[in-house]
């Protein structure tokens, strides 16, 4: 324990226990006491000069506060650096106190120092990370006024010099409706928001911004933190992905129309043929007939432009009453002349007890029968000259009626199956929109069905769309879009 006669005897301990380092020295600088935390800091230093063991300076330091007080006795307050016994710099919040002899003479100088080295690096990473952080930092007051900001901000947006937020964030004089910081001044909570602004370079910027008191008083906040991350780029991307969807939702709506027309112009081919030899052979039934087959499959091009646009208003499916076997025969009537052309087979088997009616859409059924029996069309013609057969059969089991399209074709490998209801996939080269399947599926779907297929490369495929009649829509309300006549079954639609 030091022995102080500066010291009244009951602060001897007081001066040896405090936590803060204090040293005394006389007028020539030289330390007269220390306590031990000045020594564990510093070292022993009793009869060495200050100025030595805290700066290793041979002289008193430039504006040595020690000697202001002996020159005037006035206490002072005051920040150093130094540098610890191993060479290590040390910050320190040091007090500087005037000690009396009996004369009333200021005889000696204590100096109480606090360690903020700890705190003296906290504040520098905090002002690194204020600085260095990837998104824009401001610190506003109660006008809304940046008092402080980082270096993103700074650099996108400029000096604050004073301005409040939404003339450095948006080029405007008035507050934004919704702003953030104000809100928190007012509930002291956290808010987020997405804004845009304009950079001082006058490009569009856009930013996710969240606020935060600081400082609460007994008024609230005094200070609000506004921390912004950059989304023009993201934003830009979005754009650019919502334009790529726009445009790939018009590739699709393009080459589903494509694939459509594709199959109706099968049947105006057939159409043509039929008309033509009949015109030939002077037969006016055939010629009537082919006539029948071209009005047939111009009605349903325009149907099918319709549908797209009923469609590309969002309407789901026009269920109707009507007999699925007529369907069935229609699809065999368009293909049968075209299939016989290129040697193929075409057969319909209705099954051994008549299928009765269905609700369902029935242009809908019809293309994606179509989509069937065409794909099965092109896999015969690759398969060879052997000759191939298509057969459609429609039958019900179990309260489920099922269509199935089915071939001797060319079939499906292992990598083919996997991909065939990818958008845009197709085994036909540039003669195909690779969306018949896909359609079709979609179609099921709407109807609560299943679809599924068997193949064997080199012996055929066999596709079945399978449809309980429980899951199948309701018919729409008398008199609305899509009713029906009761007896004859017709669709109402024009």
């Amino acid at each position: 324990m030091s022995s102080c006669p500066w010291l009244p005897a009951d602060r001897t301990l007081l001066f040896d226990e405090i936590p803060c380092s204090i040293v005394v020295v006389d007028r020539s600088y030289t330390i007269v006491d220390r306590n031990p935390a000045f020594a564990a800091i510093w070292g022993d230093g009793l009869g060495a000069t200050c100025h030595e063991l805290t700066r290793g300076r041979p002289g008193p330091c430039s504006g040595c506060p020690a000697e202001k007080t002996f020159r005037d006795g006035e206490r002072r307050v005051l920040a150093q650096n130094g540098r610890d016994r191993h060479g290590k710099p040390v910050h320190t919040l040091v007090h500087v106190a005037p000690v009396h002899d009996a004369g009333g003479s200021v005889s000696h100088v204590a100096i109480m120092s606090t360690d903020l080295t700890v705190t003296r690096r906290l504040q520098e990473e905090y002002q690194t990370l204020f600085e260095q952080v990837p998104c824009f930092v401001a610190v506003v007051d109660r006008d809304l006024r940046v008092v402080k900001a980082n270096r993103l901000f700074r650099r996108v947006f400029g000096e604050p010099d004073g301005e409040r937020c939404y003339a450095l964030f948006k080029h405007r004089q008035e507050k934004c409706d919704d702003c953030p910081a104000e809100r928190t001044f007012g509930d002291g909570g956290t808010h987020t928001s997405r804004h845009v602004g304009v950079s001082r370079a006058g490009e569009e910027t856009h930013y996710l911004v969240s606020t935060a008191a600081l400082q609460p008083g007994d008024d609230g906040p005094t200070h609000v933190i506004e921390m912004a991350l950059d989304l023009t780029d993201l934003t830009r991307l979005e754009r650019e992905k919502l334009e790529a969807e726009r445009l790939a939702a018009v590739g699709q709506t393009v080459a589903g129309l494509a694939h459509g027309v594709k199959n109706m112009l099968t049947g105006l081919e057939g159409g043509m043929y039929v008309t033509s030899t009949g015109l030939k052979r002077g037969d006016p039934k055939r010629t009537s007939q082919g006539w029948e087959m071209l009005e047939r499959n111009i009605g349903r091009i325009s149907s099918l432009v319709k549908s797209l646009l009923a469609f590309s208003r969002g309407e789901g499916p026009r269920p109707s009453r009507f007999d699925p076997g007529e369907v069935v025969r229609e699809i065999h009537d368009l293909f049968c002349q075209s299939a016989a052309r290129h040697g193929v087979e075409l057969r319909v088997d209705a099954g051994a007890a008549p299928v009765g009616p269905v609700v369902m859409d029935r242009d809908g059924l019809r293309s994606c029968l179509e989509n069937l029996v065409s794909n099965a069309l092109d896999a015969c013609l690759v398969s060879g000259p052997a000759p191939c057969v298509i057969d459609m059969r429609l039958l019900e089991r179990d309260g489920t009626v099922t269509f199935e399209v089915a071939d001797s074709g060319c079939g499906m490998d292992y990598d083919v199956k996997q991909k065939v209801f990818t958008s845009f996939f197709s085994t036909k080269g540039a003669g195909g929109t690779g969306l018949g399947l896909l359609l079709t599926r979609k179609f099921v779907q709407q109807h609560g069905g299943t679809i599924t297929f068997d193949s064997t490369p080199g012996r055929g495929t066999t596709f079945r769309l399978s449809f309980p009649r429980q899951r199948l829509p309701e018919l729409p309300p008398e008199g609305g879009p899509g009713a029906t006549d009761p007896e004859c079954g017709s669709s109402r639609r024009q």
